[in-house]
């Protein structure tokens, strides 16, 4: 079943290089391989897709999230910060914020958008392996 298999997250782009910069220039990510219409960048165990579609940015629920150790959520976000980003907040019942870093418990959170829109989140939680 389909529980066996390592699922790819897609990323719609409007332009694919401005999109290429903003995720190897701004996030870090090397290509793993280009494909038809699009690139693959190598996340952890996992990867995803980046690709052109007239479609992008329309979701505005988070696209991807990235989890991460707690003891290094905070230099995560100090380095996200350092190239620019800038973290969007919102009102959800029960989550509370220290500015715009939302604490969940001992878990913390942070969204932003890649240059089309598409949210992304970074979180310290128990890591998925």
């Amino acid at each position: 079943m389909l529980a066996d298999y390592l699922p790819i997250p897609a990323i719609a782009v409007k332009d694919l290089e401005r999109a290429r910069a903003f995720y190897e220039g701004t996030l870090g990510f090397s290509p793993a391989g280009d494909v038809p219409d699009g690139v693959m960048y190598r996340a952890g165990n996992s990867g995803f897709l980046v690709y052109p579609s007239e479609y992008a940015g329309t979701n505005k629920a988070t696209a991807m999230s990235f989890q991460v150790t707690p003891g290094a959520f905070d230099d995560e976000v100090a380095a996200l910060r350092a190239k620019g980003l800038s973290f969007q907040t919102f009102d959800i019942d029960g989550l509370v914020w220290d500015g715009d870093v939302a604490i969940m418990g001992d878990a913390k959170a942070v969204w932003f958008a890649d240059p089309d829109g598409n949210v992304l989140n970074l979180e310290s939680a128990q890591v998925i392996s």
